[in-house]
């Protein structure tokens, strides 16, 4: 992947501003879900490699769904990082910062998101070259007020609060004027996966698009 690719990467998180972070218990649903987010205008997942159908739900979308911009999320080592690119995956997040597969990562030109929650980690990602990092867990670590707080400090980092957000706070996280896209699972929980619910997510990812706010970075 280019530093092209990168740029692309980020470009479409900028445009979506929303990162749908998906537990996939079965490989099956990766297709269908893939359509419920694109109908709801919402074309982008993360997959998160908490399940043992993570590589292939991945390696589904990216090949029948090449639109859909599919990355992989906690990923907590250089093996999984290999497993998600050999899927497909085109971008890489990590819930926290582990210089080895951040630097698996440049390495190889892809990008990646690890996750930060204080000071000293954000420095740590400046460091090794990052300027856009995850912030994880958003909500329990300060939410909004902490992106206000240290944006005056860090004015070269944009951030991507995942953890605890739903849809009515997306104008509170968007109005600090330093973030990329918020992630999370409202728009596609588990449980209306399991229950092939997939007019739900479609319902529920429309519904998010059409609330976010016009002032975006």
């Amino acid at each position: 992947m280019t530093g092209s690719s990168q740029e692309h990467v980020l470009a479409r998180l900028r445009a979506v501003r929303v990162l749908p972070v998906i537990v996939l218990d079965d490989a099956e649903h990766a297709l269908p879900l893939a359509d419920a987010l694109v109908a709801g205008g919402m074309p982008i997942a993360e997959v998160t490699f908490r399940t043992a159908a993570a590589a292939e739900g991945i390696r589904r979308i990216a090949k029948e769904r090449p639109d859909v911009l599919t990355g992989a999320g906690t990923v907590l080592s250089t093996e999984q990082v290999q497993q998600a690119l050999d899927a497909g995956a085109q971008f890489i997040v990590s819930p926290g910062l582990n210089p080895r597969v951040v630097e698996y990562c440049q390495s190889r030109d892809v990008p990646i998101y690890p996750g930060v929650c204080t000071p000293t980690e954000i420095e740590q990602a400046r460091a090794i070259g990052l300027r856009v990092v995850k912030f994880f867990p958003a909500e329990v670590m300060g939410g909004a007020k902490f992106i206000e707080s240290i944006a005056a400090v860090y004015r070269d980092v944009e951030f991507i609060p995942t953890g605890g957000i739903r849809r009515e706070m997306l104008a509170r996280y968007f109005g600090t004027g330093r973030v990329v896209a918020c992630g999370g699972s409202w728009m596609a929980p588990p449980a209306w996966l399991q229950e092939r619910a997939f007019d739900k997510v479609r319902d529920e990812a429309m519904a998010t698009m059409q609330e976010l706010p016009a002032s975006v970075l």
